[in-house]
């Protein structure tokens, strides 16, 4: 029998919003293959590591961050020659947090910024090994959850006015809605969001305040419509 000749890596899609804009972390290699390329960060699974293990290790090697984070996994990716070191097959998480603070770099990289995710599916700068494919199947993915499911409140403080949780659709849909049809909607869907009894100062009057509600499916799901729809 053939003995096993393949290595394990953790991939991870960091979103973020900051200054109200949607922005992945990315990392410039400092070593072969790619150096000097901007790519997703990551690294190699240590043995006798749990796969999600290994994600929250490298979340926090390259962030600082390991608690409050929305981590999920996005998929495998397994495709003979993706790395030129050899067969390497990777798992790629998609985390998301509200407005993370500026990167450090780890041991393997040059540098790490936050990208506006707008620039990178403009193609401003192609990402090393297949990671634009897998940066691109990780944005649809939270495109399309904020559709149906309350990973919206991820990128949103523990308490949070609606007007800040449109900020967040508006972000990573990339469109504007309609404040009224979707302070109607969001409050209409039950369990979404519910009012802790406290204000906030949003946009110079008091507004209420809220917090993530039971339940994690939105029935009806909501639609990248911008102005018109929601």
């Amino acid at each position: 029998m053939t003995p096993f000749s393949f290595a394990v890596t953790a991939d991870l899609i960091v979103l973020t919003i900051r200054d109200r804009v949607l922005q992945v972390l990315l990392v410039e290699r400092g070593i072969a293959p790619f150096a000097g390329s901007w790519a997703l960060p990551g690294g190699f699974v240590r043995d006798g590591e749990e796969l999600e293990q290994a994600a929250y290790r490298e979340l926090a090697e390259e962030t600082g961050v390991s608690d409050g984070v929305h981590l999920e996994q996005v998929r495998t990716y397994g495709a003979p020659g993706r790395d030129p070191r050899g067969r390497v097959v990777t798992i790629a998480w998609l985390a998301m947090a509200p407005d993370l603070a500026d990167p450090a770099a780890g041991a393997d990289a040059s540098a790490a910024r936050w990208w506006p995710v707008s620039a990178v599916e403009r193609g401003d700068l192609a990402l090393a090994f297949d990671h634009g494919a897998i940066f691109a199947d990780a944005l649809e993915r939270a495109r399309a959850k904020l559709e149906y499911s309350a990973l919206a409140t991820a990128f949103c403080p523990p308490e949070f006015t609606i007007a800040q949780l449109r900020a967040v659709y508006e972000a990573v849909w990339g469109v504007p809605l309609d404040p009224r049809n979707f302070h109607r909607k969001i409050t209409g869907a039950e369990g979404f969001v519910e009012p802790t009894g406290g204000l906030a100062r949003d946009g110079g009057r008091p507004a209420q305040l809220f917090r993530r509600g039971p339940v994690g499916q939105l029935q009806p799901p909501l639609t990248r419509l911008g102005p018109a729809g929601l």
